[in-house]
Parts: C-alpha cells; structure tokens; sequence
C-alpha cells in the first residue's frame, strides 16, 4: 500500500539525519508534493471558468450572500478570525450548551471564516483532507460523513472522487450554504442537521472530524455517536486536540481529550494510523 505524505516526509527527513539530502533539498521536496496536494484541493473546490482558488471561494461567497464587491467580502474574510473571536466572548457562555449551539447556529461569520481558510492562505491544514482522501480510498471506503462539516469543501472534494457523501453540522447557516455550494457544483449529497437529527446507524466506511472535537460542548457523547455510525471496520479520522495557549480561539473550549480518548478506547476504536510530520491528524478503526 503507497504511503501517505506525512509518512512518506517522515521518512525523507531520516535522509537529512543520514546525509543522503540536505536540508533544502528536503523542504524542495516537501513542498512539491505540498504542491501536488494543493492542485486536488483547488481542482476540487474552484468553479469552473475560474483558477484561482482564493478569487474563486470570495466569488462563490459573495454570490451565495448577493455581496457584488468582492473587495467587500475579502476584506469581510480576512476580519473573520478577529470578529469571530470578539463575538463569541460577547454572547457566548462556555459553560452552557444551549448559548454554544445558538452561536453557531446564528453567526454569520463562520462563512466568511471557513472559506477563508480553505483558501490556503495562512494556514495549510486543510490540506489534510487529501490525506484522509487517500487513506480512504487505500482502504476501499465508499460511504462518507463529515462530522462538522462547515462550508462542506471536505464533502466536495470527496464527492469529486465519487463518493457517497453524507454531511453533518449544528448550524443550519453553515449546511444552507453546503446545499447550495454542491447543487452548484452538481455534486449529490445527504445533509444532516444535527440540532434536530441523529446520525445514521451502522452506514458508514469513513467518517472525518477536522478540528471538530474542541469546539463540542460533550466529545465523549459525539465519539459514542460517531463509533454507532461506522459499519465494522470502519474508520474514524481527524484530529483530536488544540493548543492550550492559543488564546485568539476561546471556541476551543475543550482541551482535556483524556476522556474522549479513553471512551473510544472502551468502546473499540483502535488507532491504526498517525500523522507524525505534518498537522497531527490520527485514524481509528471500529473493531
């Protein structure tokens, strides 16, 4: 079975220790196949007639929103980090359930948010969804969810790849804008609300949960959900933890994964799989 990127960068660094590359010629290296990583993301989520993946995603958001100044809704994005932040720690109680499920069932500037990051600029973790791509597929995987699916670019891309997609979120917002974003797109999926619906029983292959689990008010019950929706030898991956001094995200209100951890474990999730290299991300398989 081929490796998968973080494994395979891993091992080319133990080159670096052993003298056979240098150390630039090993970030070369890591960036072409970075590289390689960010065409299947672009290709999958820009809109055809368009290449550029940033310009493309503040198009599609600004048309879903009927914003005609796409400065406007740039401008918007690039703020969301900061109005998402100053917004939480004025409405929301991390404490209560209740105040937590109604922030991110009403806020606005997730979509501005989301898209933002899936544009590639500050950070690259959301590349880690063609990671989970590849291990799904390695592993014969055809029914998917994404747990927390946000603006649903881990179900597009999924869905370019043929998959039978099914994704999940608390916020009704967020699923609206999925909708629309792959009936734009011609892409067949199920979309869960989870405010009002549980998650199939016993359906799935594969389940993603990307930066997900910090933001639950009860991890432990989602892991619980999660293992009943995977089929036998199903697979669960994501990743299952934060920084405990990245105080510009008072969203991540889980930061003890302890228990969540030792649920699965008694529950029968088995870790076959980590990312050692690259962003941390972990899968388990349903025994």
């Amino acid at each position: 079975m081929e490796k998968l990127l973080p494994d395979v960068l891993k091992e080319l660094w133990k080159s670096v220790d052993d003298k056979q590359l240098t150390g630039p010629q090993f970030y070369d290296e890591q960036k072409r196949r970075l590289d390689a990583y960010r065409r299947m993301w672009r290709d999958a989520l820009v809109l055809e007639g368009r290449w550029n993946l940033r310009k493309s995603l503040v198009w599609e958001l600004g048309s879903y929103l009927g914003i005609k100044n796409l400065s406007q809704v740039e401008r918007q994005a690039k703020d969301a980090m900061l109005r998402t932040e100053t917004e939480w720690r004025q409405r929301v109680d991390p404490g209560n359930r209740e105040a937590i499920e109604k922030f991110y069932n009403e806020s606005q500037v997730s979509l501005f948010e989301l898209m933002w990051w899936h544009g590639l600029g500050w950070d690259d973790s959301p590349l880690a969804y063609v990671t989970a791509l590849n291990f799904a597929r390695q592993h014969a995987c055809r029914t998917y969810l994404d747990f927390g699916s946000g603006v649903c670019s881990g179900g597009i891309l999924f869905a370019r790849h043929g998959f039978d997609v099914s994704l999940a979120d608390i916020s009704s917002p967020l699923l609206r804008f999925g909708q629309w974003r792959l009936a734009l797109r011609g892409l067949p999926a199920r979309f869960i609300d989870l405010k009002s619906t549980r998650l199939p029983t016993g359906t799935l292959d594969f389940i993603t949960a990307m930066d997900v689990f910090e933001h639950l008010f009860d991890p432990v019950a989602a892991a619980e959900e999660l293992w009943a929706s995977l089929k036998p030898g199903g697979f669960l991956f994501g990743r299952f933890g934060t920084e405990e001094t990245d105080k510009d995200q008072p969203q991540h209100i889980v930061q003890d994964f302890g228990p969540t951890f030792e649920r699965m474990k008694k529950l029968g999730f088995v870790q076959v799989w980590q990312d050692e290299w690259l962003w941390g991300h972990q899968a388990f398989q349903k025994t």
